[in-house]
């Protein structure tokens, strides 16, 4: 595949449509049906997406009308994403786990005249928003839904509108598409955000297009090109699967298959043999742990090995290549301990793309030690989303993102603060022109994050602007670090630090429940988590967790007191953003006084 392909479509569909003309009968997209793994070729679906834009052209929808898409990551998401854009709409995804209220927000704000749903279980949410707002005058249901009565809209199934005369549908997407540009608008990605009601972001297709240039750049240089697989698992509401999880495999003419969920990701990997996958630092951090325990379990050699192996990692990140003193056991560490890690992963991956969140630099190095190759990438919703990624050849560093992808460019401001430029960026917030005035002032984007750029361009991430917390004596502190080293220890899930205007931090913490349990059992006690955080041994264990991370941290950094959340952050509790960041106003808002009686 040629870059040329990319930096000359006109739009996102133009790009499927060749692309699909070039594969054919290939394999496209991949889901578990009937317990077995099924797939739908590119021919097939450029077909499928062609008929499904003709039909919501009948049903009335025409150019610029919001389609919001509520649905888990299956083919017919993609399906829906691509026939919306084809027949001249904006796609609008949603996140399956939204509230009515939530569904509320979207339907006013987007004005939306349409709604793709899944199933009865998530039209159960969206049905009664729809009602409240009396938005969407079309529902599209990929599933049957039972409806006696529905009421402010017409009830269409999905499969009846994939009839048709398909050469015509094809034909009159084709003259349809060739006056979308790639200045106009392909969706609104509503940021799950972490404060405050969700912003409609407008990411022209040129924002994609430019985005999944430079993340193909990466891919063929890197790692060369060839009979590619994806395995989607992150949220296709977000715009880092959006893009790097869709569109970017488009792009490359790669396969995509879809997750059945986290509760069978790991049976997924090893079924599916994924080349890529894009996903969170929280979901690395969970893997990270279990493989851990898994070794720890085989005996003093496995031990001795994996030590070894984080030991080479770890100079290599630091040096940016590895020792010669490190080759030999290097080579002995191919041939034993990482081949079986390998083939947990597929035995096929050539590189994990971790997004969304800062990423703990010794959870990267850990995979690295363990022969999987983990690329750190940089961005949000605003620019695409991804403004940088770490490259294999420009030498792996952990504690940075990379430097800027192709076509974009980066300055840092003088209060530290991270601005970005290039087609990548959004168009603005839908009907925030306040908003977008701030945010893209003077032409480029106001990241909100803090850093610098390394000897050899690369970004250095300190902490985002808003979330840096100054002690009472002026000096700054980075919560998320302190965080992530936290939930690095096996005794902590999840922790939130505090310490704005304050003499020193604390911590809120989760404990970990699989560690929890084992505690109890050693110590001859009834597991149950809310008594458990009553007993003072149990609270001693938490602190020594939090002793041995104090002891890399500065004076100014180091936890001295704590308290012990009542359930872990959650989205269902609106403590956690659905790609696993913490709400942090959310939080304090059940926590705030007793972590104030902590001083």
């Amino acid at each position: 595949m040629q870059l040329d392909d990319i930096d000359n479509a006109k739009n996102l569909v133009d790009l499927f449509l060749k692309r699909a003309d070039q594969k054919g009968d290939a394999p496209f997209l991949g889901a578990k049906r009937d317990g077995a793994w099924q797939t739908i070729s590119y021919a097939e679906v450029a077909e499928r997406v062609c008929l499904l834009a003709e039909k919501l052209r009948e049903l009335g929808l025409r150019d610029g009308d919001r389609v919001v898409i509520v649905s888990e990551n299956r083919p017919e998401w993609c399906i829906a994403d691509l026939a919306i854009m084809a027949a001249g709409c904006i796609s609008t995804p949603a996140y399956t786990t939204n509230t009515e209220r939530d569904h509320c927000h979207i339907l006013d704000d987007s004005g939306a005249s349409a709604v793709v749903v899944s199933n009865q279980k998530l039209a159960s949410v969206l049905f009664p928003a729809i009602m409240k707002t009396g938005k969407a005058r079309h529902v599209i249901a990929i599933e049957p839904i039972p409806s006696s009565q529905s009421g402010s809209f017409d009830l269409h199934h999905m499969d009846d509108m994939l009839t048709g005369d398909a050469v015509a549908a094809r034909a009159a997407v084709e003259a349809r598409i060739a006056d979308i540009k790639r200045s106009d608008t392909a969706c609104i990605i509503y940021t799950s955000g972490t404060s405050g009601a969700p912003r409609g972001v407008l990411q022209p297709h040129g924002a994609i297009l430019c985005n999944i240039a430079g993340a193909a750049d990466i891919l063929m240089e890197d790692f060369g090109v060839g009979e590619e697989r994806f395995l989607s698992f992150l949220p296709l509401s977000h715009s880092y699967e959006h893009t790097g999880g869709q569109f970017l495999p488009i792009s490359v003419g790669a396969e995509i298959y879809y997750s059945e969920g986290l509760e069978k990701l790991a049976s997924n990997i090893e079924e599916t043999r994924p080349t890529f996958m894009v996903v969170v630092p929280r979901l690395f951090e969970v893997l990270r742990t279990r493989i851990m325990k898994q070794i720890e379990k085989q005996g003093k050699v496995a031990n001795y090995l994996m030590d070894r192996a984080l030991n080479i990692a770890g100079h290599a990140s630091e040096r940016g290549s590895k020792r010669l003193i490190d080759i030999p056991m290097d080579l002995i560490l191919e041939r034993t301990l990482r081949p079986k890690i390998r083939q947990k992963f597929g035995g096929r991956m050539k590189a994990m793309v971790s997004g969304g969140a800062p990423l703990n630099p010794e959870v990267g190095n850990f995979f690295e030690a363990m022969g999987l190759t983990m690329l750190q990438g940089y961005g949000q919703t605003e620019s695409g989303p991804v403004v940088s990624c770490n490259r294999p050849k420009a030498g792996l560093k952990m504690d940075t993102v990379g430097p800027p992808m192709r076509g974009v460019e980066v300055k840092i401001a003088d209060d530290g603060e991270i601005l970005v430029r290039g087609e990548l960026i959004m168009a603005g917030y839908w009907q925030r022109p306040e908003d977008t005035e701030k945010t893209l002032e003077g032409g480029w984007l106001h990241t909100g994050d803090v850093g610098h750029l390394d000897e050899k361009g690369r970004i250095k991430i300190t902490d985002r602007k808003k979330d840096i917390i100054v002690n009472d004596k002026g000096d700054n502190v980075a919560p998320q670090k302190l965080e992530g080293m936290l939930t690095l220890q096996p005794e902590i899930s999840q922790a939130m630090i505090m310490g704005d205007k304050k003499p020193y931090m604390v911590a809120l913490i989760v404990p970990d429940a699989e560690w929890a349990l084992q505690w109890a059992s050693a110590n001859d006690i009834p597991f149950d988590m809310k008594e458990l955080q009553h007993l003072p041994a149990f609270k001693s264990a938490i602190k020594a967790a939090i002793d041995r991370t104090n002891k890399d941290l500065s004076v100014i950094e180091k936890v001295r007191k704590f308290e012990l959340a009542d359930e872990p952050f959650s989205v269902d509790n609106d403590q956690m953003t659905p790609t696993m960041k913490i709400r942090r106003p959310f939080i304090m808002d059940a926590y705030g006084e007793r972590l104030e009686a902590l001083y």
